[in-house]
């Protein structure tokens, strides 16, 4: 009987320390019928069995006993994708001994077999050859744990991390093969429930692509997709799905971002060089990027700036005045015309989440000139002037609280003086509370133009028509 498994269930803040009931759709699939690790293993589903209630358990204990016989239920890979996501689960693992990921995988967190070899097709699943340090708040078990496998006497005897430092050897990388070998004292991360994009499957590629050549493609984004996939997610994303589309032997590249709930021109590389060249590129500010963003009120013309937080998590917070370390963050306003808000008939086509934000008679149609390239930058400029993006479930709430009370934001020229620093602190955690959730859907904001001038010739490339001004017939949802 192989050793216990023991799990490194505190390591990470987002990991569950409770048993949770049955996800609702574990049985939906984790793969597209297009994938061969799919075809592959369908003639190798299991027999019908009781629900996968203990699939869902998150492992809290300092050990996982392996059951005397893995009498896993069935798992039909079916689509659709589901359309609501599954609560985040994170478990971390250290191997004991020498083992095969897959099996490893679904023994220690009682997880059918298939399962797992999906969660590693969709890039789900990290190892590291030494497991990271554990946080303050890691239970003592947790502590004991670590201490064990990353003791100097056993970390000699490990032939894959000599000549390693310890930051190398706890760097973490993806696992690719179900039937990666594992050495006793492997750490691993799983993502048990990765994030969905059932857009993806909805979507004609072919149609949204706007130009092939010999270096690139240029597609039109559809909203509610992610360009290069999510951390526990690379397999749905417009990479992979423009790939198939186009009969490509080696898959595109992304070159940049934008956002999930935005639409509009994407470059999308087809080969290393080409990539590295774009991004120097961007970098030195030789791409032009041109947005349409639709909000609730006008927007004067002229140049607009913030400065960001640097700090890499959402919502990100703008203020007006220069702080010691924060990014400027500069817009140009090109135009803003008056255009008919969109009708309750579009809106219920692209589910535009109306964020408690009264519809109106009129919306604007801002152009924009991007003259910084910040993480949601025309987003958090336009919520902190007043102008929130329609359907920006993220940062609207967060405008409307604004607009009552405008001292609530402790970085406007409103804001107040505090006393200490620790009143500052729980009056920017105040403020982080009245942004909402990261919208799910479609926003309004297109990435409408991008152009640059490569070895002679000029580029230039235009979305096709946002979806606000769309007729409900035209659209590609219908």
């Amino acid at each position: 009987m192989p050793k216990a498994a023991a799990s490194l269930a505190s390591l990470l803040p987002q990991l569950w320390h409770r048993p949770v009931p049955p996800p609702p759709f574990l049985h939906r699939a984790l793969s597209s019928s297009s994938s061969p690790l799919l075809r592959r293993h369908r003639a190798a589903l299991p027999s019908p069995a009781a629900p996968l209630a203990a699939a869902a358990v998150s492992t809290s204990a300092a050990t996982v006993e392996a059951p005397a016989t893995a009498a896993y239920p069935v798992y039909g890979r079916l689509l659709p994708c589901p359309l609501q996501d599954d609560p985040p689960r994170i478990e971390h693992l250290v191997a004991r001994e020498d083992e095969v990921a897959v099996d490893f995988i679904s023994r220690s967190l009682t997880l059918p077999p298939l399962y797992v070899a999906d969660l590693i097709k969709f890039g789900a699943v990290y190892y590291a050859l030494v497991a990271p340090q554990p946080p303050p708040y890691a239970a003592p078990e947790h502590v004991r744990i670590f201490r064990e496998v990353t003791e100097p006497l056993v970390l000699r005897r490990r032939k894959s991390i000599k000549g390693k430092t310890v930051r190398e050897a706890q760097k973490t990388f993806r696992v690719t093969d179900p039937n990666q070998r594992l050495e006793a004292g492997t750490y691993l991360r799983v993502h048990v429930h990765p994030k969905r994009f059932p857009r993806c499957y909805e979507i004609d590629w072919k149609s949204r692509v706007l130009a092939v050549t010999d270096n690139y493609v240029v597609l039109d984004k559809p909203a509610a997709t992610s360009v290069g996939g999510a951390t526990d997610n690379i397999e749905e994303s417009c990479v992979v799905f423009t790939s198939r589309a186009l009969g490509l032997e080696t898959p595109l590249m992304t070159t940049h971002q934008i956002d999930n709930c935005s639409e509009g021109c994407v470059v999308l590389s087809k080969t290393k060089e080409f990539c590295s060249v774009f991004h120097g590129m961007i970098r030195e500010k030789q791409v032009n990027k041109r947005y349409l963003a639709l909000t609730t009120a006008p927007v004067s013309t002229g140049i607009i700036t913030h400065y960001m937080r640097p700090i890499n998590r959402a919502p990100r917070l703008v203020s007006e005045d220069h702080i010691k370390g924060w990014h400027v963050c500069q817009m140009e306003i090109l135009d803003c015309k008056k255009v008919p808000w969109p009708s309750s008939l579009i809106r219920k086509v692209h589910k535009v989440d109306n964020c408690g934000w009264p519809q109106q008679e009129a919306a604007y149609e801002c152009k924009i000139n991007l003259l910084t390239g910040k993480t949601h930058q025309i987003r958090a400029q336009l919520a902190a002037i007043g102008t929130p993006i329609v359907g920006d479930s993220a940062y609207m709430t967060a405008a409307m609280a604004a607009i009552v009370n405008p001292s609530i934001n402790p970085f406007s020229r409103w804001g107040q003086n505090y006393d200490s620093e620790d009143e500052k602190a729980a009056a920017v955690e105040a403020w982080i509370s009245c942004h909402g959730k990261e919208p799910k859907s479609v926003i309004g904001l297109q990435a409408s133009e991008i152009s640059w001038d490569y070895e002679g010739e000029h580029h230039s490339y235009k979305a096709g028509v946002p979806w606000w001004r769309q007729d409900a017939v035209e659209s590609d949802l219908i």
